[in-house]
């Protein structure tokens, strides 16, 4: 063990993740940043982080991977003090249009994956004496869409494993959701037409604060709940989304 303050995120070099990595090097943490095969967007990751962003290439939906991934992880680093939940695929289709490899790849990334990541460095984070677990969720989660049985089943049950964690590991370790609504991130831009003025302003009709999310904006709430200042916050789920969404 280094003694350095270590954190881990998966789905962390590229898009959202990357932001979320790049908030908690500035914190102080030395980020592994999990990825499945994306190389060049690793590398450019790295050297984003300036050193404090370890690309680890590593599929959650692999048992193996995960179990072999955080082994390393544990002996190069630590126990992590954070662990971000944030890898997730889309699949969409109508649901009688889903094949079986539709439903099973999206949930084992999307639910499966932060079940596995936790299991295997939640045991660490306890004999560290503390630490914190942010799931990246959805509103679709709460409110279902056409053509997303698979992603929305997928998320539900990442709000429930999110309480069921923050029960079991309480006190030591923290657990929590965080959700992000329409965020400027190229996946999302191109999932949801944003670079498209007419969509974008119809979005924009839904959304009281009457702007698109940014990565920091995300960011700044996983930095609240990764700090003492949420010290007394553990099994919620945030949502930053501009009010798009009111649960």
């Amino acid at each position: 063990m280094t003694g350095r303050r270590t954190a881990v995120v998966s789905g962390g070099t590229r898009g959202l993740g990357l932001a979320l990595s790049l908030r908690l090097a500035r914190l102080g943490h030395h980020v592994y940043a999990l990825y499945r095969g994306d190389k060049a967007a690793a590398d450019e990751a790295a050297a984003a982080g300036r050193g404090r962003i370890e690309p680890v290439r590593l599929d959650v939906a692999r048992p193996e991977q995960v179990r072999a991934g955080c082994e390393r992880i544990l002996a190069a680093g630590g126990a992590p003090e954070v662990l971000v939940n944030n890898a997730g695929v889309n699949r969409d289709r109508p649901f009688l249009d889903l094949e079986d490899e539709d439903w099973e790849e999206v949930l084992a990334v999307n639910l499966s994956g932060p079940f596995r990541l936790t299991r295997a460095l939640a045991p660490a984070m306890l004999a560290a004496g503390g630490g914190t677990v942010v799931n990246v969720g959805a509103t679709t989660a709460i409110r279902p869409r056409a053509n997303g049985a698979n992603y929305c089943a997928a998320k539900a049950g990442l709000l429930q494993l999110t309480k069921c964690l923050a029960l079991e590991l309480a006190p030591t370790v923290r657990v929590n959701a965080l959700i992000p609504g329409f965020t400027d991130t190229p996946e999302v831009v191109e999932r949801y037409r944003l670079d498209d003025p007419g969509r974008r302003a119809e979005i924009l009709r839904t959304i009281p604060a009457g702007r698109i999310g940014t990565p920091q904006d995300v960011a700044d709430a996983l930095e609240f709940l990764v700090t003492a200042t949420s010290g007394y916050v553990t099994g919620q789920q945030i949502i930053v989304d501009g009010g798009n969404f009111m649960g």
